[in-house]
């Protein structure tokens, strides 16, 4: 038995399942295994809170279509949470914790005993408050219980022919903005439009555009930095993004590494 199957069956003799899923390539292996062993006993969950990219939402409604799982969007705006507004080290803890009560009241109302999301064994290794904060309301992680690594999901993903599975990892919009800056409607939309802009102009698939307030900050994918050697396209960026509201912009020569946020101190 390999792990796919061994994660399967993990769902085996489940009542009903609900799945946190995001847009990514993790929870959506989870919501394919999960429909797989349970059928329609299995219900995908998206929650819009606002801090979600429109392309996410869209990701993970392609995601169940192409499974066939019942699909549910919770909304609900984490920017009336002022712990989260806040912005401080344990804003995931916060946002993680909210959702986690929606999940909740949700597998209530469905008559489900079971909450699973897509922390594979990879993330247990990160700084992760949001998986601490799941973990004490509940929530299990199969791909872990499964003992499967971020490469094995996305290699099982590919055999089980879901579209998302070299899709780049991905993280609510809120994870651009610096510890002690306090999160807004207005930095999380220009964020979005400025992270679109990048990825048309440059045909960038990872990208962050992390907001210093007047400064904006370019990462794209490891294997990408070379796209971003274009002068011309450069120069277009800047004139996009400073009608966005930002001064300046930087590239980072480094590109994306989860976490890169976490330790600046502007």
């Amino acid at each position: 038995m390999n792990k796919l199957e061994s994660l399967v069956r993990w769902f085996d003799g489940k009542n009903k399942v609900i799945v946190a899923l995001s847009g990514g390539v993790d929870s959506a292996l989870v919501a394919y295994a999960a429909h797989k062993s349970l059928g329609d006993l299995a219900v995908a969950v998206t929650a819009d809170y606002k801090t979600l990219a429109l392309e996410e939402l869209n990701s993970a409604k392609k995601i169940c279509s192409e499974i066939g799982i019942r699909h549910i969007i919770t909304e609900y705006n984490e920017l009336e949470n002022p712990d989260f507004v806040k912005n401080d080290k344990n804003r995931c803890f916060h946002c993680r914790t909210q959702l986690a009560a929606h999940l909740t009241e949700l597998s209530k109302n469905l008559g489900v005993d079971t909450i699973v999301d897509g922390t594979n064994l990879d993330d247990l290794g990160e700084y992760r408050p949001g998986i601490a904060a799941l973990r004490e309301n509940g929530v299990r992680s199969p791909l872990v219980e499964a003992g499967l690594t971020k490469t094995e999901v996305r290699e099982f993903a590919r055999e089980s022919g879901l579209s998302v599975y070299d899709r780049p990892s991905n993280s609510c919009l809120a994870s651009r903005i610096p510890w002690g800056h306090e999160v807004t409607a207005e930095k999380l939309a220009r964020i979005e439009k400025s992270e679109n802009i990048v990825k048309h102009l440059f045909g960038a698939k990872q990208v962050r555009v992390r907001d210093f307030g007047t400064k904006a900050r370019i990462e794209v994918g490891q294997n990408e930095t070379y796209l971003l050697t274009d002068l011309q396209k450069i120069s277009i960026l800047t004139e996009r993004l400073k009608e966005l509201g930002f001064e300046s912009i930087m590239i980072d020569p480094e590109g994306y590494r989860p976490g890169k946020l976490n330790v600046i101190v502007d």
